[in-house]
């Protein structure tokens, strides 16, 4: 990255502040759905893979105290605004410059009650590069879906959660993944506004789980079918997710 400039922004209504490059990858609403769709509780571990600037476990950390955060990022750059954004939001967050393909020891030798993942919405061979490579490697990565999955899959103890948001038209790529390696799946997709299709889907599984699958209702992003007055429009239930740190629920 040749411009290191930075901002520091508000999540959560400022629960959480965030440092951020001025140009390159920028968090955005992913994230905070990610955080807000992981249950958790005092004294859970949870594993981040690919962590950018730490956003997702942040926002978890603001909304359930007293959790472990270990977080695993692959650009130096982005590792070291993870470790300085968990010091100045009071976290317990250990953060790891690693691929995930080949964590060190110390990480491998865990296991996670919960692991949690925004991959690259795109591969690397059908996106287009550009002069930014920390947002490059952001938003489309080599590394495919069935990876993550079984990274996860291995970090997780009995019974922990995996949590991923990623693109719907990658639905079929990530079932098939968890096939034979995590249980009791369900999915949540996530739908701008009503009478469109959904542009990203929450999977959550679990470690040794025997459930049904479960298709969610959709959370429906902002109210009124297209855009017609100034401000956000956002629905109800993504204002208390993305304002007000409320859980996402599952059967909700």
């Amino acid at each position: 990255m040749t411009d290191q400039s930075e901002t520091v922004d508000a999540f959560l209504m400022g629960l959480v502040q965030l440092r951020q490059p001025a140009r390159g990858y920028r968090a955005g609403v992913d994230p905070v759905l990610l955080a807000a769709a992981t249950p958790g509780a005092a004294g859970q571990s949870v594993l981040e893979l690919g962590c950018g600037a730490g956003a997702a476990s942040l926002c978890l950390n603001a909304r359930v105290q007293g959790m472990t955060f270990v977080g695993v990022e692959i650009q130096p750059y982005y590792a070291d605004l993870a470790r300085r954004n968990a010091a100045e939001n009071n976290a317990d967050m250990e953060v790891v410059e690693a691929d995930i393909r080949a964590l060190p020891l110390h990480v491998r030798d865990r296991r996670f009650d919960h692991v949690i993942a925004n991959p690259p919405y795109y591969l690397k061979e059908k996106s287009t590069a550009s002069d930014d490579f920390g947002r490059d490697v952001a938003v489309s990565g080599e590394t495919p879906l069935d990876t993550w999955v079984d990274v996860a899959s291995r970090r997780l103890g009995p019974r922990g959660y995996f949590t991923m948001i990623q693109k719907a038209d990658r639905l079929l790529d990530i079932l098939s993944a968890l096939e034979g390696r995590l249980g009791s799946v369900r999915v949540r997709p996530i739908q701008a506004r009503a009478g469109r299709a959904a542009r990203l889907v929450i999977v959550q599984a679990r470690k040794l789980g025997r459930a049904d699958f479960v298709l969610e209702a959709p959370l429906r992003m902002h109210d009124g079918p297209r855009h017609e007055r100034d401000g956000d429009s956002y629905s109800d239930k993504a204002l208390s997710i993305l304002r007000h740190s409320a859980a996402l629920c599952w059967d909700d």
